[in-house]
């Protein structure tokens, strides 16, 4: 981990919790352990729930949404547009795995939304990575180097642009199988690399890359002492205010470390 960029530990809720008294608590538990942590801390539940979350803990973390329409409004049944996120989401997941196999989520929509979520004040984590099938057979490299293009490619600018970059093997989500700390930054690296050629040396610098798929208070210490990740996206342990603290804790002790304090 880098101490001249901010942490930043997003938890993904997916479709949990299933009650809003569930969502408030489990925010307000995230909120009461992570808000002093000298990191960015965003929680993002499910749509339904954005509001009364947002509400609920009063700026004290982040709150980001799990997608949306790159569109601002019209004839998308089941869409939310950048507009309606306005006043209750700082930041958004663009990209995730989940969307690009369950809703058809391609390369060409990533980068329309990821610019559209600039344009319209949000930060975007924008979400890359490969399959097994495709590890396995030595393509990791040219994976991450198509989808990340693809995810720039509509921005006017990356420096300045609130942009992170999300890490997420698939063959690690929710699998209990994570990535080791020497893939993780391998693929890192090779982000980094990608965003100097495409954005500048500034742009490189400060874009936080998060690694995301089955982390846990027990691995986070593995990915934030490499030097090019910077946090992680969270899925299932982040639905634990605890665990996820203790994910949080273990980001901040690598920045402290990594400064040799």
């Amino acid at each position: 981990m880098n101490p001249t960029r901010r942490p930043v530990i997003a938890g993904n809720w997916k479709m949990n919790p299933a009650t809003r008294s569930e969502a408030l608590a489990l925010a307000d538990g995230v909120a009461g352990r992570m808000a002093a942590l000298d990191l960015e801390t965003v929680v993002c539940p499910p749509t339904v729930w954005l509001e009364s979350v947002s509400a609920s803990i009063a700026g004290r973390i982040g709150v980001g949404a799990q997608t949306m329409a790159a569109q601002e409004r019209g004839a998308f049944t089941g869409e939310t547009s950048p507009l309606m996120l306005a006043g209750v989401a700082g930041w958004v997941i663009i990209g995730h795995s989940e969307r690009r196999q369950y809703d058809g989520e391609t390369d060409e929509r990533v980068g329309l939304k990821t610019a559209s979520a600039v344009a319209h004040g949000l930060r975007p984590i924008a979400a890359i990575g490969e399959r097994i099938e495709q590890r396995e057979a030595g393509e990791t490299e040219a994976v991450i180097d198509r989808q990340l293009r693809a995810a720039l490619a509509r921005l006017e600018r990356i420096a300045g642009s609130g942009l992170a970059i999300a890490y997420e093997p698939v063959w690690a989500i929710g699998t209990g199988n994570a990535a080791s700390g020497g893939d993780a930054q391998a693929v890192a690296g090779q982000i980094r690399a990608i965003l100097a050629e495409v954005g500048g040396g500034t742009a490189a610098a400060e874009v936080p890359i998060l690694y995301g798929g089955s982390v846990t208070a027990a691995n986070a210490a593995e990915f934030f002492t490499q030097p090019d990740v910077d946090g992680a996206l969270v899925g299932g342990a982040s639905l634990d205010a605890e665990g996820f603290a203790a994910i949080g804790t273990a980001a901040t002790f690598a920045v402290e470390l990594a400064r040799g304090r």
